[in-house]
Formats: structure tokens, sequence, C-alpha cells
């Protein structure tokens, strides 16, 4: 059984075809870094006409990399949400009119639910449930109970920014280029983790709850005080830098700074994580999303001797894509949970 996702929430125009829920045909991502680089983020307007650019080529090259055609598949798997309306609209239409043309069953899936797929895809058989899934991105940050039947609840979130978000407007500030949060990564083991002192907001409420843009505020004012100006001045005028370039354009005490960031992000995000492995008694730890490419938090995961095993999805199942969205589609199927052509885009969806 085939199923071919198609993945448009954010910047990344993405397709695949997935067999039987764990076999990988083909994977496809398109990417609009070019495009959004000059400006320090994602244009949502510009994302969305890159999207209706990119989508036809792309799925053409999934079904001819899967030696397949429109005639092989068993039904197409689309992101719904949580994303871009603009973004999300390109995917879910072109689904819906290839559903309506071949006859062929529409599913909708989440894009969180996605990135937890994009580990179950490749730990096949190995994770025990209930697991804790801590999705990790630019635009998420959530903790997660998995439960038998692959049913969720929802047990911290971010309050303000999520953590890759942080990493990339701390980057911006400081004058490297977008996206920033690989760029601190590779920088940060230059640097002390303990040359500067955070403090991060106790939560109210839910304890399990992330907030991050306090720490990006820190970094501000820790700036500020340091006069800076002609060092980010000089970053911001370098263009495909290699890390030798950035080294050589970052003093110590901005790599001090660097360091002691992604540790304090890398703490939380690990501490919340334990706090949550021992309230459900969780049998596995999954970490997913883009920022599960991050190695310093890979290392710090495998160092921080939780009571069960930790997985994390291999670098191109954790940015967006297509594969996971094809892989959590697939129980959907076997359920026939079929999704009709009022399947709108849905900017805030949750996960439940």
């Amino acid at each position: 059984m085939r199923i071919l996702g198609i993945e448009t929430s954010c910047d990344e125009t993405a397709a695949a075809v997935v067999e039987d829920g764990s076999r990988i045909l083909s994977s496809v991502v398109a990417s609009q870094l070019d495009t959004h680089g000059k400006y320090g983020g994602v244009v949502p307007e510009l994302a969305s006409r890159e999207h209706l650019r990119a989508i036809v080529p792309v799925v053409r090259l999934a079904l001819e990399q899967a030696r397949s055609s429109f005639d092989d598949l068993s039904a197409i798997a689309v992101t719904e949400g949580p994303g871009l309306v603009g973004s999300l609209l390109v995917g879910i239409t072109y689904a819906k009119s290839i559903c309506f043309a071949r006859g062929l069953p529409l599913i909708g899936v989440n894009h969180i639910e996605g990135h937890i797929h994009a580990v179950l895809l490749e730990s096949a058989g190995k994770i025990e449930l209930p697991a804790l899934a801590l999705v990790v991105s630019g635009g998420h940050t959530h903790l997660f109970e998995i439960r038998e039947g692959l049913s969720y609840r929802l047990l911290g979130k971010t309050r303000d920014d999520a953590a890759g978000e942080a990493y990339d407007k701390v980057a911006k500030l400081l004058g490297f280029s977008y996206p920033g949060g690989p760029i601190i990564d590779q920088l940060a083991p230059y640097g002390d983790p303990t040359a500067v002192k955070f403090t991060l907001a106790r939560m109210k409420g839910n304890a399990l709850d992330f907030s991050f843009s306090g720490l990006k505020t820190a970094v501000l004012r820790w700036v500020e005080q340091h006069d800076m100006a002609a060092e980010i001045a000089a970053r911001r005028k370098l263009s495909n830098a290699s890390l030798d370039d950035w080294l050589r354009f970052t003093p110590r005490p901005t790599l001090d700074l660097l360091a002691s960031f992604q540790q304090t992000v890398i703490n939380e995000l690990l501490r919340r994580s334990a706090s949550c492995v021992t309230e459900i008694d969780a049998r596995a730890l999954i970490v997913s999303g883009g920022v599960a490419c991050n190695a310093g938090l890979r290392s710090a995961a495998g160092d921080a001797r939780l009571p069960c095993p930790v997985y994390f999805p291999s670098p191109g199942l954790s940015t967006d894509n297509a594969a996971m969205i094809a892989a959590a589609a697939f129980p959907k199927l076997h359920r026939r949970e079929f999704a009709n052509f009022t399947l709108r885009a849905q900017a805030n969806l949750a996960l439940a």
C-alpha cells in the first residue's frame, strides 16, 4: 500500500511515497532558503508563491523516484495544519485535485503528528508505549504523551517563542544569516557554556510549559551592554559564510554568549522532558522537529541518564518533509479515516 505524502506547511515544498507505512520509496524537498534568507525569516506571501511554482515538479519527481504512478497509490496524504494558511492551501488544493481526478482517498494529517511519525518510521518495533514526544522546531515546542493506539495527550507547550524561533531570532540579532539555529549550534562548542548566566521565567499554572521570549530579551540586553554594533555589522556583510568565516568574525565573548544561550535552551528542554518521563512512567522519549538536528541537544540527551531510551530521527527526517506525513497517514488509511473535499487549512490545528 503506497501513500503519496504532500507537505507545504511553511517554506519547504515536499512530496514522498511511502510503502506500508515504513518503507520510504522517495522523498523530495524543495527548499526556499534563497528566497527568504535576505529577509531573515519566512515571508508568508512569498512562501505561498514558491509552493505554487514547485508543487507540480516536486510531486512528479517523487513519483518518478519511487517508480510509481498515480495508479499505484492507495491514498494521498496532505498536511492540513498547523502552519501558514497560504502555504497549507497550496498543498491541500493540489491533493484534493489529484483525489478528485483519480478517485483516491484523501487523508488530512496534523504536521506535529507527522514529526512524531518521523521517529516511528525509522524505529518501528523498538519504541514501547506509553512514550513521551518532545516536538521542537521553529514553530513548535510541545510535550505529548503517546498512548496505545497512537492517541496523544498534550502535557506542555511554549507560551511564546518556540525554541527554534528563539535560536533564529538570537542569530539574527547577532548578525548571523538565516536560518541561524544551525550556525549557533556549530559555534557553541567554541565557547564556554557557563560564562553567561541566564535566568528563565518560572511558569505559573502548568510547570511543564516553556517560555523562551525572556531568554531572547536577556541576550538583547547583553548585546546592548557590550557595545557590539561594529562586530554585528561586520558579520551582516558576510554571505555564503563557512564555519571558519563565522569564527573569524566572532570574538570569544560572543562565542561564550552563544554557548551559554544554547546550553540554557537545552537544559530547559531536557529538564521538562525528564519531569514528564517520570510523571507518565514513559518507556521511551522521542525527540523530533527541526531542532532535533541540533548536535548539542543530541549529545546532552545521550548524557542525561534518563530512565528510558531516547530516539531521534535521522537529520533528513528532522526538518519538514513529506515522508513523515505519508507515514502518519498509514494508520488512518487502515482505519479508513478519510477526509472529504471540505478539508481546509488550519493555522493552529491542535493534536489530540
